[in-house]
């Protein structure tokens, strides 16, 4: 059961609402002027052309026109000034000389009234959003403009994250003072920086030594106050890969191992109350299973809804080398051909699953079914694009 809090409007940035929200207003909350112009009682059907009005008053944004408009009348009004009673529409400003007296039409006004109406945007009591939905920039403008200064949503979930490795070497140290066969921890680094801006507390664990009783000891302190537990390495079938054993001692295994590439040796099981994630340890292999599959399960326990990855159509600019067997995502780079608008999607260089770099200039990950074989260019196959993920 995921908790919920009261938090400011602007606390509640990326958050999860824990309950519908409804507008407690009208928007706008009264007719007022879409342009600046002048506000007559005419009906927009009227032809105009030539007339001339006496000017009575002026309506301004917070500053209302308290009488009535007749005929022959017109109140000089600015955009989103609340419309006088008996004005029917707003003539354009373009179309008016305006003598300080009296107004006359020498234009052809458009058949439109210009008058936003009370309510055509939200009425009173109208969804404004379901539960599930998160906050987002455009959410606050608009729970803003309904004058809601708090929020009910659901308690941010603590994400513990750790990194595997005997060989792994903190970011920092000098390069000379590498011991022998070591590179730099980049693993739990890079997952981090993809929670940023999920509604969760993230904490670095650091990283478990080869060790199956140290690695006990950090998984059994972890799991008492983490919801979720991320590792890197460790899962797959290796002499020194021992945190699959140590979960399924301490917990439970649901599933291990996927028919994917990058990402195989993936672990899901729990640990007392905590969800826990083995990743990969090769460095795509953590980001692509973390994209795939961890993070759309954080944002459940978040109290998001999940939806399916965006998925559209492109066809190769390059040939995609595939080996039947495994559902593969491949990093790629799509754009738009000048000319027919169509979707070209090129490879980015080697495709093996230490290579970071085949994320430089990527903006995308193209599926490549499990039943394929090579796939020469022009093949049209099913991107994924990374910002949507």
């Amino acid at each position: 059961m995921i908790r919920v809090e009261q938090v400011t409007l602007l606390g509640a940035l990326g958050r999860v609402l824990a309950q519908p929200l409804h507008s407690p207003v009208d928007l706008p909350p009264f007719d007022n002027s879409a342009m600046d112009g002048y506000a007559v009682s005419t009906e927009v059907t009227q032809d105009v052309r030539g007339s001339r009005f006496r000017r009575i008053g002026v309506s301004a944004a917070g500053h209302p026109f308290s009488g009535n408009v007749g005929p022959g009348e017109c109140v000089r009004i600015f955009t989103g000034a609340a419309t006088p009673e008996g004005a029917q529409r707003v003539l354009l400003q373009e179309d008016c000389e305006d003598d300080g007296e009296t107004v006359v039409v020498t234009g052809t006004p458009d058949p439109r009234s210009n008058i936003r109406a009370r309510g055509n945007d939200l009425t009173a009591g109208s969804l404004l959003d379901p539960a599930g939905v998160r906050v987002d920039a455009f959410r606050v403008g608009r729970y803003a403009a309904s004058g809601i200064s708090h929020l009910a949503v659901y308690e941010r979930p603590t994400v513990g994250v750790f990194s595997t490795g005997d060989e792994l070497a903190p970011i920092g140290t000098p390069p000379e003072a590498l011991p022998p066969g070591s590179i730099y921890e980049s693993n739990r680094h890079a997952l981090m920086a993809l929670m940023a801006g999920l509604p969760v507390i993230v904490e670095d664990l650091g990283g478990l030594p080869d060790d199956p009783q140290a690695i006990r000891a950090a998984l059994e302190d972890a799991a008492g106050r983490c919801d979720v537990i991320i590792t890197s390495g460790g899962v797959s079938v290796g002499d020194h890969d021992h945190v699959k054993a140590v979960v399924e001692s301490l917990g439970s295994l649901d599933f291990w191992r996927l028919n994917l590439k990058p990402g195989k040796p993936l672990a899901f099981g729990r640990l007392k109350q905590a969800l826990f994630f083995g990743l990969p340890g090769n460095p795509v292999s953590t980001i692509i299973t973390w994209l795939l599959i961890a993070r759309p399960a954080v944002l459940a326990m978040c109290g998001a809804k999940v939806v399916p990855p965006l998925r559209l159509q492109a066809r190769l600019a390059s040939e995609v080398h595939h080996s039947r067997g495994r559902t593969e995502f491949q990093r790629g780079r799509y754009g738009a051909t000048p000319q027919s608008g169509e979707l070209m999607v090129e490879i980015c260089g080697d495709q093996a699953s230490n290579r970071l770099s085949s994320f430089d200039g990527a903006n995308c990950l193209v599926e490549v079914p499990a039943d394929a074989d090579d796939l020469p260019v022009g093949s049209s196959v099913q991107i994924l694009p990374l910002h949507a993920l």
